[in-house]
């Protein structure tokens, strides 16, 4: 099957390119960052100290 080419024009987008994604404020990138430092300090300390490890932090943290 031939098809000429020689005049063809391409189309205009239909669909208008998806937003992009909004970027974390500073105090969210903090939140963040903590959660992901007591995530680590649990997988590491965990298995080794067990829960009560983390009850001191726990308790210590929120003061009682």
């Amino acid at each position: 099957m031939f098809v000429d080419y020689r005049n063809w024009i391409p189309p205009e987008p239909s669909a208008p390119p998806p937003p992009s994604r909004p970027q974390l404020t500073r105090r969210q990138e903090k939140h963040l960052i903590w959660a992901i430092g007591l995530c680590l300090l649990a997988v590491f300390c965990g298995p080794l100290a067990g829960v009560t490890m983390l009850d001191v932090v726990l308790a210590l943290v929120a003061g009682g």
